[in-house]
């Protein structure tokens, strides 16, 4: 993500002011294409890519034909991908939400002394998002505005409008993303809240009156107490929602049947977000253990039924001080999550609660329990999603990991891009376990443009491949001013397809366009979408995601293919935060073996920027850190049991409640998901060649 300025809303940012997003031209795309797949064919597989490409290209063919279908939309919509890359990105998307599709950020650890501590962060933090509810709803949040190439240009700000007034709706084949943007249907005006797999109706405003913290803390003490009641204990509904799409759909529909459970999801369909008052897990709480908890809930035994997953945002309040964002992801970016998130626990700092205990008397009207009739028919189909969430848990494989050796200040004063950095560490970390590049995805924001989105930085570039192979050669064949030489060349290539793609110049975006126009003209879909380098180049085995923040938390999400990685990093100062999941049913990947590549590479990456940058001061190497790594091919990993190493969190520091970093200036990191200001402004400077 890069940096972002803030400025006072002066209507940018919305569809007025900003430009359409570009269309590249076909021969750049297929060129980019044929460049970038190369070094990840086989010889054979090469050139008969090559030959589809060119045919595909060729004047007057099928390509040609696409792009100019491409560029009649470009001038009819305001966005021509948009509609395309939500569907394929996500609404056409199969699988279940936890963990394979919605991203979640981890809180520092909470210290709750007693149950009302829970409730009181609660209140404090319901409290925080009906303040930005009102930034949005009055349109009073400031615009963001890039910086470095671009500097000053306004970024579109309407998938903020989103966060608290839409869902996902689930189909048999397609999902719709609902926007309740209706003049004629009332504006919510409440949350729900789920505690103990049980929902309620937190009504937030009441005789057009917001409630104040002491009244939410009454509400949320009276739903605990109801939630309590053994003898009206429902079923949890909310596990369906885990299920994948498919059968969530099914599932609905036999819920829609009955009156009561039309209204109760009608409740949840419309309410602003969710708040999950989770009991306590029982595990020992660590931040890979908060990060697993927050992407699936730890399943039926624990709190995996306390959650709505269809909703965009899901506030998780542990009993033991677990807690975070669950996100749905399909209605906005991370920048979006990222910069809601800080402002609710900066609001949380900025204006504590003085709430010594909640309100004894209330003419209040008690929160109301949302109920469900339940068939022999939903008991069943509750059972079977609750056997494939706990399938979920057991799979995934997590590790968060704290790197303290240095951080983004030491690669900045080697005149390198700290997100660049990353990604060819990222490279070299893969290569070290595995033995070979793999297509690699890294999300590019392309919201200076309308309704735009993000599109693919292609971080596999052959460039770092030269880079990562003299890296582990054994030192045979080049030496530390070539290698410097490569590192040098691998940032310059991530750093310049990384303005290609928030500049919306990238090819995915632009192939997808026309393998979807295709289908819409009924067309016999093209070779150059049927050969096997097509389907490898969308195989993104490394889905990679830089998610900077200025509170003292993190982001994790889960891998994107069965036999993948999902690696998320949040460089700071002097520190960076690592998320990595796999899943443990692949006997190619473990989670804990790349964190130690990983390591291990920025140790060697710094240690070489050492030795050949004299006139720096070298970063200093602290004990303990450095971690026995492997360089292996493909092969199955000796041990896939749930134990992991301890190693790698003993030294972690304890984080306090909630942490603020100290700004460097009034900045806030984030929005691409990449650093492109250092990037943008290094390569124009001419520093990383």
């Amino acid at each position: 993500m890069p940096v972002l300025d803030q400025e006072p809303s002066k209507g940018f940012g919305g569809r007025d002011g900003l430009p359409k997003l570009p269309l590249p031209a076909l021969k750049d795309t297929l060129d980019i294409y044929l460049r970038g797949m190369k070094h990840l064919l086989t010889e054979e597989q090469f050139n008969k890519t090559q030959h589809v490409v060119q045919q595909f290209g060729a004047p007057g063919g099928v390509g040609e034909l696409l792009h100019s279908k491409l560029m009649e939309r470009r001038d009819n919509k305001a966005n021509w991908v948009y509609d395309y890359w939500l569907n394929e990105m996500y609404l056409n998307n199969r699988q279940a939400l936890p963990v394979n599709s919605s991203p979640v950020m981890v809180f520092p650890q909470q210290h709750f002394k007693a149950p009302m501590d829970s409730l009181r962060f609660a209140a404090h933090l319901i409290s925080g998002a009906l303040e930005y509810k009102t930034l949005l709803d009055s349109r009073a949040l400031p615009v963001d505005c890039a910086r470095g190439q671009l500097a000053g240009t306004p970024l579109c700000m309407e998938q903020y409008y989103r966060l608290f007034t839409s869902y996902r709706l689930p189909g048999p084949e397609r999902d719709t993303l609902v926007a309740q943007e209706s003049s004629v249907m009332p504006e919510p005006e409440h949350i729900i809240v789920a505690c103990k797999n049980q929902f309620f109706v937190l009504d937030v405003v009441i005789n057009f009156r917001r409630l104040k913290e002491r009244d939410l803390l009454t509400q949320l003490d009276k739903i605990a107490r109801m939630a309590d009641s053994e003898e009206e204990q429902l079923p949890p509904i909310g596990l369906l929602t885990s299920d994948g799409r498919t059968e969530w759909a099914e599932s609905r529909s036999v819920l829609m049947r009955e009156s009561t459970n039309r209204d109760s999801l009608d409740m949840i369909e419309r309410c602003l977000c969710l708040v999950c008052l989770d009991d306590a897990s029982g595990l020992g709480l660590n931040d890979t253990t908060r990060a697993m908890l927050m992407l699936h809930g730890g399943g039926v035994a624990k709190n995996g039924g306390n959650r709505w997953y269809d909703k965009p945002m899901q506030f998780v309040v542990g009993a033991d001080g677990c807690c975070g964002v669950v996100c749905e992801h399909s209605a906005f970016e991370g920048i979006v999550l990222v910069q809601c998130t800080e402002y609710l626990l900066k609001y949380m700092i900025g204006s504590p609660s003085k709430l010594v205990r909640a309100a004894s008397v209330s003419e209040l009207p008690a929160p109301r329990r949302l109920r469900w009739k339940c068939t022999p028919e939903i008991h069943k189909l509750l059972a079977s999603s609750a056997d494939k969430l706990q399938r979920q848990v057991k799979n995934l494989d997590m590790n968060v990991h704290k790197f303290f050796d240095y951080g983004k200040e030491f690669i900045k004063k080697q005149k390198m891009s700290p997100d660049a950095y990353m990604q060819v560490a990222l490279q070299l970390a893969y290569y070290r376990c595995h033995g070979r590049p793999v297509s690699t995805y890294e999300s590019a924001s392309i919201r200076r443009f309308q309704e735009g989105r993000v599109d693919n930085i292609r971080s596999a570039t052959p460039e770092a491949l030269a880079f990562v192979k003299a890296m582990t050669d054994g030192k045979l064949s080049t030496n530390d001013t070539e290698r410097m030489e490569m590192l040098r060349s691998a940032i310059t290539a991530q750093t310049k397809y990384t303005i290609l793609a928030i500049t919306g110049m990238a090819i995915d975006n632009h192939l997808l366009g026309l393998r979807e126009i295709a289908h819409e003209l009924k067309m016999e879909k093209p070779e150059i979408f049927k050969d096997e380098a097509h389907l490898i180049s969308n195989q993104f085995i490394l889905s990679t995601s830089q998610v900077p923040t200025t509170v003292e938390m993190f982001c994790s999400y889960g891998p994107v293919v069965p036999n993948g990685y999902g690696a998320c990093y949040n460089p700071q100062s002097d520190h960076i935060i690592f998320s990595v999941s796999s899943f443990r049913e692949s006997s190619q990947t473990c989670s804990a073996e790349f964190v130690k590549s990983l390591v291990q590479g920025l140790l060697d990456m710094r240690d070489l920027c050492n030795r050949c940058n004299y006139g720096s001061n070298p970063a200093p190497q602290r004990q303990g850190q450095t971690l026995e790594t492997h360089t292996q091919t493909d092969t199955n990993w000796p041990n896939k049991t749930p134990q992991r190493p301890t190693d790698l969190t003993k030294k972690q520091q304890t984080l306090p409640q909630i942490v603020l970093k100290a700004p460097d200036q009034t900045k806030v990191e984030a929005q691409t998901q990449t650093s492109s200001q250092e990037e943008a402004q290094a390569l124009k400077n001419g520093k990383k060649s």
